[in-house]
């Protein structure tokens, strides 16, 4: 037996009171996830925070028409049944994790929420046999898809075309300063700064088994090192470059990936064969590194691309002369 599975409630076997009690909770639900979204984005967006301010209001009137149906066929005591206790119900974000939601993720869920309730009524009212039921549940969905052109005059009303384009410039510098650039730096780090161990080791020794295991060491090593360094360097309370956990988990996994790059070719037993395609693999992560500079930092692609290329062939000649010397 599974703890908690027996308790839970299949929506077929719910009575017309269940089901406009277990729809009264769902929007009391929505409404304060709503409220969440707005506090989430008022200071940066707060066009958007009008928007979702008053969607919550737009469910906190469902919500009571709701608990006068209920009060009017039922009574006033409404049953305490909520999304958990009927099995196969949609289920919504826990709350605490809209810190790790963007605005546009934000927005893609509010959509999916009321997407999500008008199929699940759609669903329930086809397979309901009774006409009061059915009459329910068809309100219902149809509620939801007002919800949903309810979001959309919203937006319409708070956000302008100007509004719109500066909370998307937002999002964007937002991303960017919390992926994009410790991504990039961990990148170039980890490309950049692991050809001299691992060409020179390669070049010692012409194995490249111990090559292989360098270059692991060198890249994972630098990859903590990276991913706690920038996590540590900035708590992003001032600089409003966002969570510290991100952007170190961003930077450290880039400079590992940069490492690994050039290292894995030597897993290949054959030495030369292995050499010219870790040659191949630095060639294209430099040039990644000088198209990423160029697409979300506007650094001219040619002058990116000097510069990487440029220090990597430093770091790189030096590996090389240490290894043949």
């Amino acid at each position: 037996m599974i703890p908690g599975l027996t308790q839970r409630r299949r929506f077929r076997d719910l009575s017309e009171q269940e089901i406009l009690a277990l729809a009264i909770s769902s929007e009391e639900d929505d409404a304060r996830i709503y409220r969440s979204y707005a506090e989430r984005l008022r200071a940066d967006y707060p066009g958007s925070a009008e928007v979702f301010d008053g969607m919550a209001a737009e469910e906190d009137i469902h919500r009571q028409q709701l608990i006068d149906l209920h009060v009017a066929r039922f009574g006033k005591v409404i049953p305490l049944i909520r999304r958990e206790h009927v099995a196969g119900f949609y289920a919504r974000r826990p709350v605490w994790l809209i810190e790790n939601l963007g605005l546009e993720r934000i927005r893609t869920e509010a959509a999916a929420m009321e997407q999500d309730a008008e199929q699940f009524y759609l669903k329930a009212a086809a397979r309901s046999t009774d006409a009061a039921t059915r009459k329910l549940l068809g309100d219902l969905a149809a509620a939801e898809a007002g919800h949903q052109q309810s979001a959309e005059e919203l937006e319409a009303r708070h956000l302008d075309p100007h509004a719109l384009a500066s909370e998307d410039a937002t999002a964007k510098r937002q991303f960017i300063l919390t992926w994009v650039q410790p991504g990039l730096a961990g990148l170039m780090d980890g490309s950049v700064s692991t050809l001299a161990p691992i060409f020179a080791t390669a070049f010692a020794t012409h194995d490249t088994w111990t090559t292989f295991l360098v270059g692991l060491a060198a890249s994972v090593g630098a990859g903590i090192s990276m991913g706690f360094t920038e996590a540590a360097s900035d708590d992003g309370e001032l600089s409003g470059r966002g969570s510290p956990t991100k952007r170190g988990f961003a930077s450290g996994t880039m400079t590992t990936i940069g490492g690994l790059g050039h290292a894995l070719p030597y897993l290949i037993t054959d030495f030369w064969t292995a050499t010219v395609i870790a040659f191949i693999v630095v060639f294209v992560e430099l040039w990644a590194i000088a198209w990423i500079q160029n697409k979300f930092m506007e650094t001219p692609f040619f002058r990116a691309a000097f510069q990487v290329v440029l220090g990597g062939a430093l770091v790189f000649a030096a590996g090389v002369l240490i290894g043949s010397g």
